[in-house]
């Protein structure tokens, strides 16, 4: 009979992704599993995952909403449902394995899984873990995570450091270059800067490039690819309608549905600091300026930043120093070739092509 597992969690890109690359791997290495997903409705795991060939189960639950009190006073109502609505999933699918990679919905589906005894197993991105992992990794019978250190939030002999799984889809760049630049419409003899706020975009750091915008639509021997997030796209392309402001040398984008063609496009990469983009770029090994998002909990991007500036493997810039800095940054550090390759070198070192496989391999051992 064919082994079942369940996969939990989401909310961002940095989540599903992952999420998605272990079950991909189980696939391969096992290829009559069946695996489920449970994620959060409303969240962006509800489309990726059926994109990506699997089925998922949608629980109404949601984090704490920090701005409004309000918003949070249905919240243990949401939490008990989830874990009732969990159980019955559990039940229904007669899983073997749970597997959670943190957001909202891996909670409740864990904790629902160690009350029935099932096998657990935690894939833990950051370098700072969260408080609902930290309480499910007591019971939890394996923890893959990505940064050494993690000890101070799990017990020790639970923890296998995996490095994060990464789409191994987006980070195949090898050979792509001269294609990438005619789909993006940009010239092969420019220095190309790539900038990205996650999945789901960034306000602030869209705010940083609009401000400059003007200026750098003036430079003859750079380009720039902008991924908005499509949530600010309309407001960002009206803006800059508005004041006549496109200029040819930038491209904007909502959402980058290729990713290795950006990557592979790119000189040099302005992003957010999550894990699962952090993992990518140790891969795609180009010089990297990381901007973290303070508006996550436990300013865990901070943490993630830190790990490598302090290898010398990215340059890391506060929110606080951002819009003065961010792009004469950029500009300063594509002219430094030695830097680049420095910076290049160093977070290569860094790279796990094979933690989706190496995951995937744990949870099978937790079922035989």
């Amino acid at each position: 009979m064919a082994n079942k597992v369940i996969i939990s969690g989401g909310g961002t890109g940095g989540h599903v992704f992952p999420a998605i690359a272990i079950a991909n791997a189980l696939r391969r290495i096992a290829p009559d599993i069946e695996i489920l997903f449970v994620g959060a409705n409303g969240r962006m795991e509800m489309d990726r995952v059926p994109e990506a060939g699997y089925k998922i189960v949608g629980l109404d639950i949601q984090g704490i909403d920090r701005s409004s009190l309000l918003k949070n006073l249905t919240l243990p109502f949401k939490l008990i449902n989830s874990l009732i609505k969990a159980r019955k999933t559990i039940k229904a699918f007669n899983a073997d394995a749970a597997v959670g990679v943190g957001g909202f919905a891996s909670g409740p589906l864990l904790m629902a899984a160690n009350n029935m005894g099932l096998p657990t197993l935690i894939q833990e991105q950051n370098s700072y873990a969260g408080v609902t992992n930290k309480s499910l990794g007591k019971k939890a019978k394996k923890i893959c995570v990505a940064y050494e250190g993690m000890d101070q939030f799990f017990p020790a002999e639970k923890i296998m450091l995996t490095g994060n799984p990464v789409r191994r889809d987006s980070v195949d760049i090898e050979g792509k270059r001269e294609f990438a630049l005619q789909i993006f419409g940009l010239q092969s003899h420019k220095k190309t800067i790539l900038i990205i706020g996650g999945s789901l975009g960034a306000k602030q750091m869209n705010g940083y490039v609009l401000d400059v915008i003007h200026e750098l639509g003036e430079k003859d021997d750079v380009q720039f690819i902008w991924q908005t997030g499509k949530t600010y796209y309309e407001d960002m392309e009206r803006m800059l309608k508005m004041n006549e402001l496109i200029p040819g040398n930038v491209k904007v984008k909502p959402f980058l549905d290729r990713m290795d063609l950006a990557y592979a496009a790119a000189d040099l990469i302005i992003s957010r600091a999550g894990a699962g983009t952090i993992s990518e770029l140790c891969v795609v090994g180009k010089p990297v300026i990381l901007v973290p998002s303070p508006n996550v909990a436990e300013d865990h991007q901070t943490k993630n930043a830190q790990a490598l500036a302090a290898k010398n493997a990215a340059v890391m810039i506060s929110e606080a120093d951002a819009r003065d800095t961010m792009m004469y940054v950029a500009l300063e550090l594509l002219s430094d070739e030695a830097k680049c390759a420095s910076l290049s070198a160093e977070i290569q070192k860094m790279a796990r092509l094979d933690a989706d496989e190496v995951i995937a391999k744990e949870v099978l051992k937790l079922i035989k």
